[in-house]
This record gives C-alpha cells, structure tokens and sequence, in this order.
C-alpha cells in the first residue's frame, strides 16, 4: 500500500504534478477491475503488455483497443499488480491508483485451526503425557 501524503513543511507539493487539477487526466491512472487501463480525459492513453511482460504506455489510437490491457484484480498470480506498481518511472509521469489486486485467501489462523481439527477427528484428540511416555524417544551421547 501507497499513501500519497503531502507534508507542508518537508514536500510541499511533492505529488501536484500527478494530483493537481490541470494534471489529473493525463497522469492519474484509475484502476477498475475488469475495465482496459485507459486514462487522459478522453481515454487516449493505455496500458499494454509488451512480449517480454513489461508493461507500457501507449496511444490507444496507436496500437487499438484490443492490445489494451484488462485490469484483473482478482488474478492470482501477482505478475500484473507488481507490473503496475512498477509502471511510473518517478512522482511526475502517469501513476496508476485502486486496487492493484485483491485475493480472497483463508486467514492463516482458520486455516491452523482447519488443519488441527482435521488432525483430531483423524488421529483422536491426543495426549501430551502419553506422547513424552512413548517409546519415540531416543537419548543424545555425551561426546565429551
């Protein structure tokens, strides 16, 4: 996650040129899932992939809509949200903004819990003392 903050007393200004009115258009780009990365104000601009997975910026008119890439939030391979966070060269050239991707996975904790509750009603509920008593011990030789 990226917050764009301006701070008045050490960069005044340090993200105008991308978030400043006159430049919104031309240097804002507004992630929706599904939709083509298109941005300027009549969308003339666009993402495509290049064939080494590099991603570009384009004229639409250049190139067609069909080679314009699809934002896909959802994906789970995370090769298109890294491309995207790496696409604007510096704090003055088009920058992409949303939701660069956004995967529903268990929580690590219920997957724990899962993974336990899965291993009681296989093995039974378990016992602490019995497992320090079982013959799977063995004693280390003093090398000394």
């Amino acid at each position: 996650m990226e917050i764009f903050q301006n701070c008045n007393v050490f960069n005044d200004g340090q993200f105008s040129d991308i978030v400043r009115r006159q430049n919104r258009d031309e240097n804002m780009i507004q992630l929706v899932h599904g939709e083509p990365i298109r941005f300027g104000a009549d969308g003339q601009h666009g993402v495509t992939m290049g064939s080494d997975g590099q991603l570009r910026i384009v004229e639409v008119a250049d190139v067609g809509e069909d080679a314009i890439v699809i934002h896909d939030a959802e994906r789970d391979d995370s090769s298109l949200a890294f491309a995207l966070a790496r696409l604007s060269n510096n704090d003055h050239s088009p920058t992409p903004f949303g939701i660069f991707r956004s995967v529903a996975r268990p929580e690590y904790a219920h997957a724990i819990a899962s993974q336990l509750a899965q291993s009681s009603e296989q093995n039974g509920p378990g016992d602490l003392g019995e497992l320090l008593r079982s013959n799977g011990t063995w004693r280390v030789a003093d090398t000394n």
